[in-house]
């Protein structure tokens, strides 16, 4: 599907855009969504199930098993255009805030600056007990130790019943209410807070593109629905904007 001519005439002149990506924009490097299937030992588990912080201390060893199954696969991933093309689009505009929901550490390895993480990241470790990062765990062990108290090593991301960090939260919200485009890349938008924040961008006065393979709540609202895969859609739109 071809750009809209006013998305790109937009896009030139913004002093700020907004990105906000999901797990679609990492389907295309093979990194399955949350709730796809999951595969071999772990299909008869259910990930909404797992995903808790009930279900670390019911069995923190399944749970730690289940996350390092998760970041092997990821780590055989690779970002696609639309990670690289996001970077060249940053050097277009004045200011250029990337949020995203995943926690693959796709876009920084694209070579993305700044990545605002709502959902933590795969590849850290944090305390339980404390909730502060933990160097060097180790991973030897089915269940890590923190060094400095002795408590439980958890994965480094957010679980279903907790909280967006508060650093995240504040500057994804006053991203939305300066920015000039919120592009909308690959999510649901039907996971809160972050569904929230295009409607506060648009309340602001903001361009609202939604960039997706399907249709999602926030079609109805954004001015522009580019149907389709980021991989193919971003580096597009940055080619429009070299032109």
């Amino acid at each position: 599907m071809p750009v809209p001519q006013q998305v790109v005439e937009a896009l030139r002149t913004a002093h700020h855009v907004f990105v906000l990506t999901g797990s679609g924009a990492s389907a295309e490097s093979g990194v399955p969504t949350f709730r796809d299937a999951q595969q071999g030992l772990w299909a008869e588990f259910d990930p909404l199930q797992l995903a808790t912080p009930e279900a670390f201390l019911r069995d923190p060893s399944l749970v730690w098993r289940w996350y390092r199954w998760r970041r092997e696969l990821v780590a055989s991933a690779s970002p696609n255009a639309g990670h690289v093309a996001l970077v060249t689009l940053a050097a277009h505009i004045p200011a250029l805030t990337l949020v995203t929901q995943n926690v693959d550490g796709l876009h920084q390895r694209a070579g993305s600056r700044n990545v605002v993480e709502f959902h933590g990241n795969l590849f850290e470790d944090r305390c339980f007990t404390e909730g502060c990062l933990v160097s060097n765990a180790n991973h030897e062990v089915d269940v890590p130790r923190c060094a400095a108290c002795g408590g439980l090593v958890r994965p480094g991301v957010v679980w279903f019943g907790e909280a967006i960090p508060g650093s995240a939260m504040a500057a994804a919200e006053a991203a939305a209410e300066c920015c000039n485009v919120f592009l909308s890349v690959g999510t649901s938008s039907q996971v809160w807070p972050a569904a929230g924040l295009a409607e506060t961008a648009r309340r602001r006065g903001a361009m609202l593109v939604e960039i997706n393979i399907d249709a999602t709540p926030m079609s109805g609202l954004s001015h522009h629905v580019i149907q389709g895969k980021s991989g193919a859609i971003l580096p597009e739109l940055v080619d429009c904007l070299a032109l």
